[in-house]
């Protein structure tokens, strides 16, 4: 769904995204639903612009997207899991069929602020998995040279949360240099490469609609839910 706060896209970069590849995919039922998650509080957090930049050209693809704020996210096991901003987070997880994850890189890696959100979301909670089998799209944003520290990281935490993480990724090096005075992302390759993720993150998700269960489904699991039989 687009968000009526934020302001249209320039006319150069709809002329960017070809919305008529996307055509040929399954568009049956509802809009893909996209969680955007990013990895800063600070005030002008390039992590956030890179993201609502994403949400902009996702909402022209056709997804219905939110935005998680992490600000007031207690550290994880600080507080109980009843805590607003951790039910805010793992119900739009559960409600995402897809997910964006934006870290900017800090000593060589992700942020504590990103991280804590992973952390809190559950691998299971009952019958409910927040994350497994959704699709998932990587990006970074640095302030120096340009680097895949974060994103390897983050491919790392989406194996480990039972997502099909796409091919493609984002890397903005010098963020501070890709972002007018507006706060918007200026024309650039960089600029190219989020929106071939984008539209990749879209494919992906479109493909497996109805399919993630068929894919995420163990053996090791079935049997411990006593779903097989024990031998003789």
């Amino acid at each position: 769904m687009t968000n009526p706060d934020l302001p249209a896209l320039h006319p150069e970069y709809l002329e960017r995204v070809d919305l008529a590849r996307l055509e040929p995919l399954p568009r049956v039922g509802h809009p893909p639903r996209i969680l955007l998650l990013y990895g800063s509080l600070r005030p002008r957090s390039f992590s956030r612009l890179l993201v609502l930049e994403a949400e902009r050209i996702l909402n022209v693809l056709g997804a219905e997207t939110r935005v998680f704020d992490p600000a007031g996210l207690p550290i994880v096991d600080s507080v109980p899991a009843t805590h607003p901003k951790v039910q805010e987070l793992r119900e739009l997880s559960i409600w995402s069929e897809g997910q964006v994850w934006c870290s900017p890189e800090r000593h060589g890696n992700i942020t504590a602020v990103f991280k804590n959100q992973i952390d809190w979301l559950p691998l299971s909670e009952g019958a409910i998995r927040p994350t497994q089998g959704r699709t998932l799209a990587v990006m970074q944003v640095s302030g120096g040279s340009q680097s895949f520290n974060s994103v390897n990281a983050l491919r790392v935490l989406g194996r480990w949360m039972r997502m099909f993480t796409i091919p493609n990724q984002s890397s903005v090096p010098m963020a501070y240099t890709q972002f007018g005075d507006d706060d918007r992302m200026k024309p650039s390759p960089l600029y190219d490469r989020m929106v071939d993720v984008m539209e990749e993150l879209m494919k992906f998700t479109w493909l497996l609609r109805d399919r993630a269960d068929y894919l995420v489904d163990r053996y090791s699991e079935r049997r411990s839910e006593h779903r097989l039989p024990e031998k003789p």
